[in-house]
């Protein structure tokens, strides 16, 4: 990206923008995946910690994991709090795991299955090494169900690589310095991770699929909802570049504008890669030199920073002056990029992370700090030099990453994951894992998936989201009713009610989607209004117990009243059978009330009897029958005078 183009500028379909999504969901059972811990028990009450320090392992190969050897980098000390109402023995790596959750293998073939996947003949058992401390045991058990499946997405298929089973990982409490603390509350929790191929074309297409796939999961409902069940990982790539993952996205809408960033960012990468081709800089010849500059500097941000325990250096790069002002998006620069890395490599948390020659802002060096950068480095006019401060240690690791970093750039795009910020953009999260990171679980014995359970499965699919939604469309239901029924757990029993009662479609649709929405903003428990209740309240309805305006009436009561009966709420709140001799006889008295006060206009009485019998009789009587009613008899011969 050229230094003044604006990132709304920069086309990501014309830079051969590709995208893929790794969509994490939890499964709704009972216990965890392992063990028979209860899964969904969440709580910032802990009985116990645990401290570990992390370390890499040799894959089956003999070769160490590229992500492992990062953050045993970082030397963090990891901090477990223990809740014993949600977590045992298996979590903390001391006892083998348990017979896999049976229960989980099937919902991950249903959906494998409803994703167009060849289902896997037998389940292998694989450990997926994890240095960053979010599992204990320092590896996640994870397990292929299906592969090779498809969705239809606008005139094409969208392709699904592959659908495993796996364990959720520790939730981050806190992630300061050197110290990470985690609860164990969500750990080993089953979940599945879809996997797509890079087959969306720009942001949009992104969003899109997300929506679509989450759909499809939703209406299973066998899946967990709520903030932190489900976790989409985006893959991103242009011409020229490699795959780049933004790790945890939380919400769907913010992928278009996540990808848009990350395609600009490594489209402009490549722009820099070009430059230092044209300096003859390349990873093999970059030079570089170090200096110990404690309590040389001047600059606020290093003196109230500075004590006896840190050191302050300097790191002198030849021939690449200029680069870290180069432009990635928005008001992000090369810089930033180096200094996210820096920051969770070398655990410098304190900002500014590094200062540079090139930063000729008001908060960059003075002029006389860097004429003595200059003196001490012997910097030239085509020279860079970028300083950081800290405990020793950290300094070390710093400097090393720096000039790690500018040789991944005179090779392009590296590959990483990265993490989401709230400004829209990406910033450093570690080395995008390798398959050295795999290997075989040796606790865990192959299960077979027999042809018999599969077929068993395949009978009770439900319908696809798609399939239900231009269905409930075909019955007159609007499309923000039949789009928000199509994935509710209700949809069951939308059909069940529409069938076999003959309630009309459009009013069974507003009660279960809006109306239980209303109940649910009210404060009333969701669970607490199951099936078999609203088959009885429309069972009442089709008898003539009270009209539809009698639906929001009753629900709201049920908000008020819990687990009371229909019929209590609708002695309480004054609904009943009515006649129309009573109707009749209601508006006789109401409008001789309103001949003897003789303040309402003869005009009027019409519109002002109506507002008092529809007080009365509301959800009793549909509110288009009374209105005819306080009609004909104002029309009538024997209206009162």
């Amino acid at each position: 990206m050229k230094t003044n183009q604006s990132i709304h500028d920069f086309n990501p379909r014309a830079a051969g923008f590709r995208c893929g999504l790794e969509i994490h969901q939890q499964l709704y059972t009972e216990k965890k995946l392992f063990c028979r811990c209860p899964a969904g028990l969440y709580s910032n009450d802990y009985d116990a910690q645990v401290l570990r320090h992390m370390r890499p392992t040799l894959s089956e190969l003999g070769e160490y994991d590229g992500t492992a050897l990062m953050e045993f980098k970082t030397k963090k000390e990891i901090i477990y709090r223990l809740n014993k109402k949600s977590v045992c023995t298996y979590e903390m790596d001391d006892t083998p795991p348990f017979p896999i959750n049976q229960k989980a293998v099937d919902i991950a073939i249903e959906i494998a299955l409803l994703l167009n996947c060849a289902i896997v003949g037998e389940l292998h058992v694989s450990r997926k090494q994890y240095l960053d401390g979010s599992i204990p045991a320092g590896f996640q058990r994870t397990a292929i169900v299906g592969v090779n499946g498809w969705i239809p997405y606008k005139d094409r298929k969208i392709n699904i690589i592959q659908l495993a089973i796996e364990e959720d990982a520790c939730r981050e409490v806190s992630d300061v310095g050197h110290l990470r603390v985690y609860a164990t509350d969500r750990l080993a929790m089953p979940l599945i991770e879809v996997v797509t191929a890079p087959d969306m074309l720009d942001p949009q297409e992104s969003y899109e699929v997300g929506v679509q796939l989450g759909r499809l999961l939703r209406a299973t409902s066998k899946v967990r909802r709520g903030i932190g069940s489900v976790r989409q990982d985006v893959n991103v790539s242009v011409t020229g570049g490699t795959r780049v993952e933004i790790k945890g996205v939380p919400r769907l809408p913010l992928i278009p504008d996540l990808v848009h960033w990350e395609a600009c960012r490594q489209y402009s990468l490549l722009g820099m890669r070009e430059e230092m081709k044209e300096r003859g800089i390349k990873q093999d010849n970059l030079e570089s030199e170090r200096f110990d500059i404690t309590g040389q500097l001047s600059h606020p941000a290093i003196a109230r920073l500075s004590d006896d325990s840190f050191k302050v250096s300097a790191i002198l790069l030849k021939g690449l002056s200029g680069l870290l002002v180069h432009k990635i998006g928005f008001d992000r620069t090369f810089a930033d990029d180096v200094a996210g890395r820096v920051r969770v490599i070398a655990c410098l948390q304190h900002r500014p992370v590094m200062l540079h020659s090139d930063d000729t802002s008001v908060s960059g060096f003075s002029q006389r700090d860097l004429e003595l950068l200059s003196s001490i480095t012997g910097r030239g006019k085509d020279d860079l030099v970028v300083v950081v401060w800290g405990p020793m240690i950290d300094v070390e690791t710093a400097l090393n990453e720096i000039e790690i970093r500018f040789k991944e750039a005179a090779d392009g795009i590296p590959n990483e994951t990265r993490q989401v910020l709230s400004t829209g953009e990406t910033d450093f999260e570690r080395i995008l894992p390798g398959p050295n990171r795999m290997y075989p679980d040796t606790d865990s014995p192959p299960i077979v998936i027999s042809s018999d359970r599969v077929a068993a499965i395949r009978k009770k699919l439900p319908e696809l989201p798609w399939d239900r939604e231009k269905r409930y469309k075909e019955m007159g239901i609007p499309h923000h009713l039949s789009w928000m029924l199509a994935i509710s757990p209700r949809a069951i029993l939308f059909d069940k009610l529409t069938s076999n009662n003959g309630v009309a479609p459009k009013l069974t649709a507003v009660v279960l989607i809006e109306l239980i929405k209303h109940f649910n903003r009210l404060g009333g428990n969701p669970d607490s209004i199951s099936d078999s209740d609203l088959e009885a309240l429309f069972l009442l309805y089709q008898k003539g117990a009270f009209s539809r305006e009698g639906f929001r009436l009753l629900i709201e009561g049920r908000a008020h009243e819990k687990d009371a009966d229909w019929m209590r709420i609708a002695d309480k709140i004054g609904i009943r059978k009515v006649d129309n001799k009573e109707i009749k006889d209601a508006i006789e008295r109401m409008v001789v009330s309103l001949n003897d006060n003789g303040t309402v206009d003869d005009d009027l009485k019409n519109k002002v009897a109506m507002g008092l019998v529809m007080k009365d009789f509301r959800g009793c009587v549909p509110g288009v029958d009374l209105a005819q009613m306080v009609s004909e008899f104002f029309s009538g011969s024997d209206t009162p005078v």
